[in-house]
């Protein structure tokens, strides 16, 4: 069965199973002791360190070992905020970071601190002039991660990270997504990984600070891991972790360079293939392996069922898949479309025959879940007059309803004539601009709608 969703757990590599196996039977000890079977656990753990420090591109005494890549970054933020609160309790961060840097900021928030968003292109980038204008001297620590985990995006952590040193805040980088295919580039300061995004054991992140970096590290104190994780270090999982980032590194250009070139046949085989289709993300400053689109006039659960149901394991950021009824923040932040959302992240050995077959099976999948759900065929001719403006009642409805209704009226009224849908479902807000988009229509705007929910208003052009 293709598994297809390497962006949130890559499957264990093959180093990491053999290393924790083998440091089960010689890293059970405590490394802080002195006795023989401790000082054997002492050098596993030097070693793990300095093979993840080299990976990094840090000293091993930068780096720690952490519990997980959630912890790592909340410890990271929570450490330098800290460390700098005579400078200032401005935090900084882009649109679209992981939840776990947002969830971090939502806490800073709370305790009275301030936190800024910086927005993203419909790419998912952010703009390094951007971010550099949203620092002041009263920033205390800045946040961007290497690349995006939903749509692949890369950041332009160099320039951002030049634009921190330029006015001394410290830029802490999130690098789950890419720290498997190479090293992050620029003067960073602080950053975070986790080693189940690599093909290393769950339970295992890393946090590297920079010498020189202000740093307090929060919560009760510990003597391990330099204060900063504290509780005993997983030994046998930390070896597997730094033993698997050594091998896929040692495979990282030639393995992304085959994986990028499957991307390129998804990203540009999937348009041909199923039709109202948006892939989101930068096609070129991208991770190798991931792609991400969405499919209009698709239910995004069902969607997904259906693929596992054909032997695909993929994720989705559609609100359709969730009870929040909330989109991804993400694809909120791009603006870019969330219904029958797809993200397909090929784990390493991919072999093609398993995309081909992805390729094949996936216009029959969206076709038979738009059939079931009754979307309509292309407008008709428009009326040479009509009853007037149209008004779609979806209250209380679901992605990708409201846009179906949509799509089942705007033929009854004449070109220049007006449609408004009535939708309490916050996926409208990006599916109905994103509709007239892609169908040549004319977004007119939001508005209440007296009723509950939004009136949101389409103008047919054509």
């Amino acid at each position: 069965m293709p598994y297809f969703d390497a962006a949130s757990a890559a499957p264990l590599h093959p180093v990491a199973r053999q290393a924790l196996l083998a440091s089960l039977d010689e890293g059970w000890a405590d490394p802080a002791r002195l006795y023989r079977e401790g000082r054997k656990a002492r050098l596993l753990l030097d070693a793990a360190r300095e093979a993840a420090a080299e990976a990094v591109g840090c000293r091993p005494d930068e780096l720690v070992f952490t519990p997980s890549g959630t912890r790592a970054v909340h410890a990271g933020v929570a450490g330098a905020l800290a460390g700098r609160r005579r400078v200032g309790n401005r935090l900084v961060v882009s649109a679209v970071e992981h939840s776990s840097v947002l969830h971090a900021a939502g806490t800073h928030a709370a305790a009275g601190g301030t936190v800024s968003e910086v927005p993203v292109d419909r790419a998912g980038a952010v703009d390094a002039a951007a971010f550099a204008a949203a620092l002041d001297g009263g920033t205390a620590l800045a946040c961007l991660q290497s690349a995006n985990h939903e749509v692949g995006t890369a950041q332009p952590v160099a320039e951002v990270a030049e634009a921190c040193r330029g006015i001394g805040v410290p830029l802490l980088v999130d690098a789950a997504q890419s720290l498997g295919w190479g090293p992050v580039e620029g003067g960073w300061s602080l950053l975070a990984a986790s080693a189940h995004k690599w093909g290393g054991p769950a339970g295992v992140g890393l946090l590297a600070v920079r010498k020189g970096v202000r740093f307090a590290p929060q919560g009760p104190a510990d003597e391990r891991e330099s204060g900063r994780a504290p509780g005993f270090e997983n030994l046998p999982a930390i070896v597997a972790a730094a033993a698997s980032l050594r091998a896929v590194r040692a495979e990282a250009a030639a393995e992304g360079a085959r994986l990028r070139e499957l991307v390129d046949r998804i990203r540009a085989r999937v348009p041909e293939l199923v039709p109202d289709v948006e892939v989101v993300g930068d096609p070129v400053r991208r991770l190798p392996h991931l792609v991400t689109f969405s499919c209009l006039y698709v239910d995004g659960e069902t969607l997904l069922h259906e693929l596992d149901r054909e032997g695909f394991s993929v994720s989705s950021g559609s609100s359709c898949t969730s009870s929040t009824l909330t989109p991804s923040h993400v694809l909120r932040a791009m603006g870019v479309l969330s219904e029958g959302n797809v993200r397909v992240s090929l784990p390493v050995g991919t072999p093609a025959e398993d995309v081909d077959r992805f390729l094949d099976v996936l216009p029959g999948v969206v076709a038979g879940v738009r059939e079931r759900l009754g979307v309509p065929a292309a407008p008709a001719a428009a009326p040479a007059a009509g009853p007037g403006p149209l008004v779609v009642d979806a209250l209380g409805r679901r992605c990708p309803i409201p846009v179906i209704e949509l799509a089942k009226v705007i033929g009854d009224v004449p070109v220049g004539g007006t449609v408004t849908v009535l939708a309490d479902d916050e996926a409208a807000r990006l599916d109905i601009p994103a509709w007239c988009e892609m169908r040549g229509q004319e977004y007119l705007g939001e508005e209440p709608s007296g009723r509950g929910g939004v009136a949101y208003l389409v103008r047919r052009t054509s």
